[in-house]
């Protein structure tokens, strides 16, 4: 890993920071590794959390106060507009686009492991560190299952819904008795308790525990579920709960944190905590009904914040705050929020769009003694850049070839503004497959007039006849197409992104 020609953004200034130890700097005061708690919400937008949007209809005191007591990101991103690459990224540091996935996200038991084994992860890399691993929630990012009868399962095209036979078929043939491989504990994690894909929309409604399910699959989803939005019919364990998905996630989680003090006192953990909330379809707990005034899916962010204050409350009970690096965020952009709430702020667009508001997500990380309280930055980061990161907080080295498109943002954590910034290229991608890249104030977007959300095909070859351009240090909200203003930009960032493009196969991405 290389982490001075990595890809990534532009537009940093920070604001109402004071300077701060540097990683380095901090090592040479003698500081162990600290434990690690990351938090994901499910499609959690910037205007969903009260600390990111005063005018929010969602009170979250828990992630207020954690913002209080740390530092807020305000041009935080994903590098994709959905769950599924996303993730991929935040993992292995590499944009999603490289793998076989290049729109849209992972479905059904036809879908073999997104990670290939041997690849390095944040958990696999943590490891080697001494760090005791664990990871719980939504996977998302594909599995091997074993079949009877030596069925071979067959490629369902994602037609869960228009044409369900093949996705029936596959899980007719699903042999639940049997480990399912290729998920966290074959890629550096020592623990996983979670769920294949979208854990209260996709099948099978179960939890795996390490690498085997809790309970086998045995009876139909019922068909008033049906009407949910989102939901994909399926087997599901008797007695699984919909609306019990983060309690009991929250529940792992404290367990791992307890087991762990118990067992290991002296070494460090990292916890990945990907939480179901607030995706659809919009089931929140009773504890959390109307908790809100924007409505179920507003509930659901509550529950994302109560979630936050038990796992804060655990680390207090332990005498851990200190020596613990929290992050709180969300793997894309909101939903359209209803009753006038701006899920995603001011910003343009939703959930899978290529603009602002499908990649732009809150970002908060608390280290006391380390990270100033209340502090705020509006320095580019990226969640592709935690394989970074977390490399250079525990003075890890990577093989070369993994993680290229990570930088190390952690001075960023400490108020230190990266000199380089400005000359970063960072890279989104929509659900539809649709690219932009950003560079300085120049945002790029390829081959669409419209959100690139999949509505319109992506055409080879042809994607820069048409796009959109915008100043987004002027312009935040993509309010001024400058596409035909400004073709000079529009060439200059046009010939890095596909050259960014043409190398992806090769690993060695350059670029001005």
């Amino acid at each position: 890993m290389n982490t001075t020609t990595l890809l990534n953004p532009a537009i940093a200034t920070l604001v109402s920071c004071a300077l701060l130890p540097s990683s380095r700097e901090v090592e040479k005061q003698g500081s162990t590794n600290p434990n690690i708690v990351f938090i994901l919400a499910d499609d959690m937008g910037f205007g969903d959390v009260g600390c990111f949007n005063p005018a929010s209809k969602i009170p979250t005191p828990n992630m207020d106060n954690l913002a209080a007591h740390g530092i807020r990101f305000m041009n935080a991103h994903s590098p994709a507009a959905l769950s599924t690459p996303t993730r991929y990224g935040i993992l292995t540091g590499r944009y999603c686009w490289r793998t076989r996935l290049k729109d849209g996200v992972i479905l059904g038991y036809d879908e073999a492991p997104l990670i290939e084994t041997g690849r390095p992860t944040i958990g696999s890399v943590l490891k080697s560190k001494g760090y005791q691993t664990g990871y719980i929630g939504k996977w998302h990012l594909g599995m091997t299952w074993q079949t009877k009868d030596g069925y071979v399962i067959q490629d369902d095209q994602n037609n869960w819904n228009q044409d369900p036979i093949v996705y029936q078929e596959n899980e007719r043939h699903i042999d639940f008795s049997k480990p399912v491989t290729g998920g966290p504990t074959e890629l550096g994690f020592d623990y996983f308790f979670g769920t294949l894909g979208c854990s209260t929309s996709d099948p099978p409604y179960c939890y795996i525990e390490q690498n085997r399910t809790v309970g086998i699959p045995t009876i139909k989803s019922p068909d008033d579920y049906l009407k949910l939005p989102g939901f994909a019919p399926g087997l599901m364990v008797p007695g699984f709960s919909l609306t019990g998905v983060d309690p009991d996630f929250t529940e792992k989680a404290i367990g791992f944190i307890k087991g762990h003090q118990d067992s290991q006192p002296g070494k460090p953990f990292f916890l990945y905590l990907a939480l179901s909330s607030p995706h659809n379809p919009f089931l929140p707990p009773d504890f959390a009904k109307g908790k809100s005034t924007e409505g179920p899916r507003g509930d659901l962010v509550t529950v994302v914040d109560w979630s936050v204050g038990q796992i804060l409350e655990v680390l207090k009970q332990y005498g851990l705050e200190n020596n613990t690096l929290v992050i709180v965020t969300s793997d894309n952009g909101a939903m359209k929020g209803a009753n006038g709430h701006k899920s995603n702020g001011d910003y343009r667009g939703y959930k899978a769009n290529i603009w602002d508001g499908g990649h732009r997500i809150p970002f908060i990380a608390r280290w006391p003694g380390k990270i100033k309280p209340g502090g705020k930055s509006d320095e580019v980061i990226s969640l592709s850049d935690m394989f970074a990161t977390f490399s250079d907080l525990v003075s890890a080295k990577v093989m070369d070839g993994s993680g290229e498109d990570s930088y190390n943002v952690l001075p960023a954590f400490f108020c230190k503004r990266q000199a380089d910034s400005d000359k970063r290229v960072r890279i989104f991608h929509s659900g539809g497959g649709f690219f932009a890249i950003q560079k300085g104030p120049w945002k790029l977007i390829e081959g669409t007039k419209g959100s690139g959300s999949g509505k319109q095909p992506v055409i080879p070859g042809a994607s820069m006849n048409t796009g959109q351009l915008y100043n987004v240090e002027v312009d935040p909200f993509e309010t001024n197409d400058l596409w035909d203003i400004k073709p000079d930009v529009v060439q200059e960032l046009g010939v890095i992104l596909e050259k960014c493009k043409s190398e992806a196969a090769t690993n060695k991405i350059q670029h001005n």
